[in-house]
């Protein structure tokens, strides 16, 4: 019983380890083309009409 309970902890940990890491990704990602836009917006500020 406790080798098998030792066995889904270890999963669990791996699995969120993973989840984590994959989050923490998409977040850089999503800030990074944030700042890409707001830049290119910036830098067309001139060409917006409205």
């Amino acid at each position: 019983m406790g080798e098998k309970t030792y066995k889904v902890l270890g999963v669990t940990g791996a699995g969120s380890i993973a989840i984590g890491t994959v989050i923490l990704v998409i977040g850089i990602v999503t800030g990074i083309l944030s700042i890409v836009t707001g830049a290119v917006l910036l830098k067309q500020k001139s060409k917006i009409i409205f």
